[in-house]
């Protein structure tokens, strides 16, 4: 090696960044017992062969796991494994929202307080029952590419699923969790990383999952994609439009005495009907048309002459404009609960979000108080909360398809018939409509034994359920019955 290939080589291993560590101790008060518990955060490079030099570094991760002490033996205590969607997307929703210790302080009903914000004892945390870890991808939170390695060839639907797989591995290698039970847990996007890591742990390392947590799912990517020629979407958010417009009054005064037995209503007009009446496009007849258009009407609280406009199609994103339009309010995407103003009001699509608005803030400044504070993670780079990564995401063999990963999940059973699987469901949910869901679990072509395995849980709230604290103590209550069950 001439002594210029070993000065180049010298620096490129001098740009690989190290792995850090950072172990602190903890306790929390659940249900008047004291649990301890240590967290430790930090840093894990992933590698991979190269022929020619053996393993190089390729990305290096950064995780926070919790695990409790003096357990008498690790094998008896279950792993959850967690991560948020995205594409771009950080861990730190479920971490300060649902799953940690710690959690974000709302008011009950969801409503951020004023600045400074902060963070309290999560009475509801699930380390009562499972250790938990996790996970920033590449490119969201502190993880990264290493120098030199380019950062988009973690961001497609494959690679995805593999680095995060491959940091499950090492992580449970390196901890000596072969042996307990593991679960993993994924929110939004996050739900289709899971359905194609549920087979991917099984096929490439042998690792039999106990269950899989899904909130907020999608899966089948064609039921919520509003392109020309796919009417599914607007059968399959139906019933969440009618959700919204009861939560903002804006239907019959008997359609608002109780939600559940509304959306009953709902759900059989857009699985009959609604259905039916956009096969026929252009054929529908007026009269059949006029029915249509009177009882979307009635269900969703608009006007019949704007979902005449509509030619009965109506568009999520126009939904959250046109509903309270005369109120000069928009509702929110992930939870139309919130409400917001735009500059424009007679825009067709609202500015921003007000859902996200209100979380947005709340999370970026309690996290890098936490994680500094008391997780001792010293760390100058800036943390990626929730960075846009889908326009540019890459989807590989769905290329001019739909993204469907119910199908590795289907596969996953059949690698491991034991495994169950429970999704929760927020009513107020307008990315992943809870109705959109039962139609991807409804298609998954499963035995009936294996079908009893799968459960379905739902909540007075939206995407992110557990801003509301009365749904948050029912989906913690629901997820620890499952973890049990599981085990």
């Amino acid at each position: 090696m001439t002594e210029k290939s070993q000065s180049e080589d010298k620096q490129e291993k001098e740009t690989i960044p190290q792995e850090i560590t950072s172990k602190t101790q903890h306790s929390v008060i659940l249900d008047g017992i004291k649990l301890d518990y240590t967290v430790t955060a930090g840093t894990m490079l992933l590698k991979e062969e190269v022929v020619e030099s053996g393993e190089v570094a390729k990305a290096s991760i950064f995780y926070m796991a919790y695990t409790l002490n003096e357990v008498e033996s690790t094998a008896d205590r279950p792993v959850t494994f967690s991560f948020n969607g995205g594409p771009g997307s950080s861990s730190v929703w479920m971490h300060l929202g649902l799953l940690g210790p710690k959690r974000v302080l709302f008011d009950d009903d969801g409503n951020s307080l004023p600045p400074p914000y902060k963070l309290v004892d999560n009475e509801f945390t699930l380390l009562s029952h499972t250790d938990l870890v996790f996970i920033d991808p590449v490119s969201t939170g502190y993880s990264r590419a290493v120098p030199k390695e380019k950062p988009d060839q973690y961001h497609s639907l494959k690679k995805d699923i593999e680095s995060v797989g491959e940091f499950i591995r090492l992580w449970t290698t390196r901890n000596n969790r072969w042996s307990s039970a593991k679960f993993l847990i994924g929110e939004s996007y996050g739900t289709t990383r899971a359905g194609g890591l549920a087979e991917f742990l099984q096929s490439r390392y042998g690792m039999n999952l106990n269950g899989i947590m899904l909130v907020s799912s999608i899966l089948n990517f064609i039921t919520a994609r509003f392109t020309p020629g796919n009417d599914l979407p607007y059968v399959l958010f139906l019933p969440s439009y009618a959700a919204t417009a009861w939560y903002h009054k804006k239907l019959s005064p008997e359609l608002q005495k109780d939600l559940r037995k509304t959306l009953d209503q709902v759900e059989e007009f857009a699985a009959g009907e609604y259905t039916l009446a956009l096969m026929k496009g252009s054929s529908l007849t007026k009269v059949d048309r006029n029915k249509i258009i009177e009882k979307l009407a009635r269900f969703t609280g608009l006007s019949k002459e704007y979902i005449d406009q509509t030619n009965l199609r109506i568009n999520i994103h126009r939904f959250t404009k046109e509903l309270c339009r005369s109120e000069g309010i928009t509702v929110g995407r992930l939870d139309s609960r919130y409400t917001g103003f735009d500059k424009d009001g007679a825009g067709e699509y609202y500015e921003s979000d007000p859902s996200y608005n209100a979380i947005l803030g709340p999370y970026t400044a309690t996290f890098y108080d936490y994680v500094r504070r008391d997780l001792a993670v010293e760390l100058d780079r800036h943390y990626e909360i929730l960075i846009s990564l889908y326009e540019t995401w890459k989807f590989e063999k769905y290329e001019n398809q739909f993204v469907n990963t119910a199908e590795q999940l289907r596969i996953a059973f059949q690698l491991n018939p034991a495994l169950k699987v429970i999704v929760c469901n927020g009513y107020f949910d307008l990315a992943t409509p809870y109705f959109a869901t039962q139609y991807t679990f409804n298609h998954i072509d499963l035995p009936a034994k294996q079908l009893k395995n799968i459960s379905m849980t739902y909540y007075q709230s939206g995407h992110m359920m557990y801003t509301h604290k009365p749904s948050l103590a029912q989906v913690t209550k629901d997820l620890k019955k499952f973890i049990q069950k599981a085990t």
